[in-house]
């Protein structure tokens, strides 16, 4: 039997590692292992997950590996810089290269990394839902908020309506950080509020999570619906006038949170008032950022 063609990736999510095969000409998974992870937990339980995931994967040995991280990183020199950011925050300074090209079995030849956000646009812009757009944003809504510009394919860092670093996150709404106002944590510390606010003694139950908030506001509950219409609002608001100077004609929108694009889209969309780009959730879902840093890998080898 022919075995699968594809180049191999990894991508570090909020809560999981993933290894795959991703064809680079038609942009298809053709193999993939996920597995779960503790944003909080040690080092060694990191980056021993996924390195037993890529292990698992069985990639051909002297492969170039594409790897889709969040940041704060350093992708050139495959450094990690997370500090602060509340998740991999004791993988700092360590040399992920290092450690993926010593681990790896078969061993790769070279590992490209890529923000997960900008891998994320780019899978989404070559087969997904910004497919045929020149300029394009795309939004990731999950522990925290991650951006990318691309401009015909390619990542843009600054110029007209990008943020700093590209980083929408850097950008202040209200006079605050936007995750302040947008984040899973700041979404369930808004919600915990109101509960107080209302004289709740029994308080939000300690597993909620932006999930069960979004089936309460289904359920009609108003301040479920409050709390995630003023962040997603929030939101919108922040992004207009970048997609105008951007002259973005679409934002896609990914991530855990893209799942309730049902409450999402309508708060979204009034925030972003008359800006003329199209609204549309990821087409791809998760496997994105996968099709994004397996072409970020072979433009760069």
């Amino acid at each position: 039997m022919r075995p699968p063609r594809g180049r191999p990736v990894l991508e570090l999510g909020g809560t999981h590692v993933a290894a795959a095969l991703v064809d680079p000409d038609t942009a298809t998974v053709t193999r993939r292992v996920r597995r779960p992870v503790q944003t909080r937990g040690t080092a060694e339980h990191i980056l021993g997950g996924l390195v037993r995931c890529a292990g698992e994967l069985d990639a051909p040995a002297g492969e170039v590996w594409g790897v889709a991280v969040p940041g704060p990183f350093d992708y050139d020199k495959g450094i990690a810089r997370f500090a602060g950011v509340g998740k991999f925050d004791d993988l700092y300074g360590i040399d992920v290269r290092a450690v993926l090209l010593d681990g790896v079995w078969p061993r790769p030849a070279e590992t490209v990394f890529l923000n997960d956000a900008h891998a994320f646009l780019l899978g989404e812009w070559l087969a997904g839902a910004a497919r045929g757009h020149r300029r394009c944003v795309g939004i990731t809504l999950g522990t925290g908020v991650g951006s990318a510009f691309l401009d015909a394919g390619d990542l843009r860092h600054d110029g007209p309506g990008v943020p700093p670093q590209g980083r929408i996150d850097l950008v202040e709404a209200g006079g605050r950080p936007l995750e302040d106002s947008v984040s899973r944590r700041a979404i369930l510390a808004r919600y915990a509020q109101e509960d107080a606010d209302r004289g709740n003694g029994d308080g939000v139950p300690a597993d909620l999570d932006v999930r069960e908030i979004a089936e309460r506001a289904r359920a009609g509950e108003r301040r479920a619906r409050r709390v995630l219409d003023e962040a997603f609002t929030t939101l919108g608001t922040v992004l207009a006038p970048r997609l105008r100077d951007f002259d973005a004609s679409v934002l896609v929108v990914g991530g855990a949170m893209a799942g309730s694009w049902d409450l999402l889209r309508p708060a979204l969309r009034r925030g972003l008032g008359d800006t003329p780009a199209t609204l549309r959730p990821a087409g791809l879902g998760t496997e994105a950022a996968l099709v994004g840093a397996a072409a970020h890998a072979a433009a760069a080898h």
